[in-house]
């Protein structure tokens, strides 16, 4: 490495962020990446560790060290290069991703991890400022035709692969603009749609032809967005191509079954937040779910319920509250007993930072109003013994809630979808394919295959990308006979 004894030197450096109270008064992306001198500095944190853990806890494969060892030199083009080299969408990722690699640093035993996303974070900004990010357009091409059904981060990874293979791809989308729940699941103050812009803009060069607003199916459930004005039929598709990828996101979410959920003030998450990315787009949109003035209820304690507190925050919201059903976990992880897996830890998002009262191990009994409208959350405490929960006697209170948000997860893909295609399905509800041996992300029907949350379920961006580019491998040799793409 560059600066061999650079993790005892240096300490964890955080990205800059614009504070709360003026960073709420917009839907701008708050968060700075670091300055050449400071990413150099954390780059030289990284450890001579022999065995880069880091590799292997990042789902895409980041080849970690030797990026961070060229920023540390200020050979910032070959450092993107190869981060692009296992990564399509490092400027998704840099600013969403969980990053799992940061868990499996070896120095984050006994010290605080490298700050791999940071650095990331760094890299993909500094290439997109220096031109550096450029279309790769195939000198030969195939002939082959490919049908990418769904446009989040594991279509785009999928079709930008075969695209600079020589394959002609089309990606459909049901809404009216291309990212799927990258682009109206995630707020853009976590990450501002324009970095989508240009990657389509990119991969048009390279041959990717969008079409937005088609539906590939029907039937398709009322509680999901859907602004397609099209629709196409999997029949359609598999008669026209050579090979089909669907790479829908899960958007099945979990309800809440409970006295009171018809009650009007009672949404789920992807009713709320989907529509004020598309405000923010610039678009008009006709009643528009507000926060503002409300008592927010937000049932879910994870990264969709902070997109939630985040939104209902910039709205203006009375008040914010986040309950959880699982007891609060422990705020530092027993590191020697997880490392490097992924740990159960208390995280606080900058959503929370910006005013949320949180609360664990709480379960919603009812919800009550008047008129049709919900004016109150009735809860109770729970415990949680032997993997059962039970309610704590005498726990229950009530909770003022003009607007109740159910971010819980979501259960599957839209069945629907699947059901179209004829597809046959695991026990979870998403298309049966497996990822080892051979036929790898083939699906029960001929030619078709399946990627991301639709073949394993609700997950993080970066396994969708990691998916996105197999399932491209796969279907080059299942077309070509054999594959030049990585897998």
């Amino acid at each position: 490495m560059g600066k061999i004894t650079g993790f005892m030197e240096f300490q964890r450096l955080r990205e800059a962020s614009e504070e709360p109270k003026k960073r709420t008064a917009h839907y701008k992306e708050f968060t700075m990446h670091l300055s050449d001198a400071d990413s150099k500095v954390q780059a030289a944190r990284c450890m001579d560790c022999g065995i880069p853990f880091c590799n292997n806890g990042c789902p895409v494969n980041n080849i970690i060290p030797d990026w961070n060892d060229l920023v540390y030199s200020g050979a910032y083009k070959q450092a993107l290069d190869t981060l692009h080299s296992t990564n399509n969408f490092p400027e998704f990722t840099g600013r969403i991703c969980p990053a799992p690699c940061e868990s499996a640093c070896t120095l984050g035993i006994n010290e605080d991890p490298v700050g791999i996303k940071s650095i990331e974070h760094f890299i993909i900004d500094k290439g997109w400022d220096n031109g550096w990010v450029v279309p790769q357009v195939p000198s030969v091409k195939t002939g082959k035709k490919i049908a990418v059904v769904g446009s989040g981060p594991a279509g785009m990874a999928a079709a930008q692969q075969l695209a600079r293979v020589g394959h002609d791809v089309t990606v459909f989308e049901k809404n009216d603009r291309v990212g799927g729940l990258l682009r109206y699941g995630i707020p853009d103050f976590k990450m501002e749609k324009n970095h989508i812009d240009l990657r389509v803009k990119q991969m048009e060069a390279e041959g990717v032809t969008f079409r937005t607003g088609v539906l590939v199916g029907k039937d398709f459930p009322a509680n999901i967005i859907n602004w397609a004005k099209e629709t196409i039929s999997p029949e359609e598709i598999n008669k026209d191509f050579d090979a089909v990828i669907i790479a829908g996101g899960a958007e099945q979410p979990r309800d809440l079954p409970v006295p009171g959920r018809e009650l009007k003030g009672v949404h789920f998450a992807m009713e709320f937040l989907p529509l004020q990315n598309k405000v923010n787009a610039g678009d008009k949109v006709k009643d528009q779910l507000m926060a503002t003035g409300k008592h927010v209820v937000v049932i879910g304690g994870g990264d969709t319920g902070s997109d939630c507190v985040g939104t209902s925050n910039r709205h203006g919201a009375a008040s914010v509250a986040q309950f959880e059903l699982l007891p609060q976990p422990p705020e530092e992880e027993n590191k020697p007993l997880v490392w490097p897996y992924w740990p159960t830890k208390l995280r606080t998002s900058s959503s929370h930072e910006e005013g949320c009262e949180r609360d664990w191990a709480v379960a919603t009994k009812r919800l009550e109003g008047k008129n049709g409208k919900v004016e109150k959350l009735i809860a109770a405490r729970v415990e949680w013994k032997d993997g059962r929960m039970q309610e704590v006697p005498n726990s229950e209170f009530e909770m003022k809630a003009d607007l109740v948000l159910l971010a819980m997860g979501f259960v599957s893909p839209v069945q629907q979808v699947l059901d179209a295609f004829g597809v046959d399905k695991d026990a979870r509800g998403n298309a049966k394919a497996t990822t080892d041996g051979e036929g790898c992300y083939r699906t029960s029907v001929e030619k078709v295959f399946a990627a991301g949350d639709m073949r394993r379920g609700q997950s993080l961006v970066v396994w969708a990308i990691r998916e996105g580019r197999q399932c491209a491998r796969e279907v080059d040799a299942f077309l070509m006979g054999e594959s030049v793409l990585p897998r």
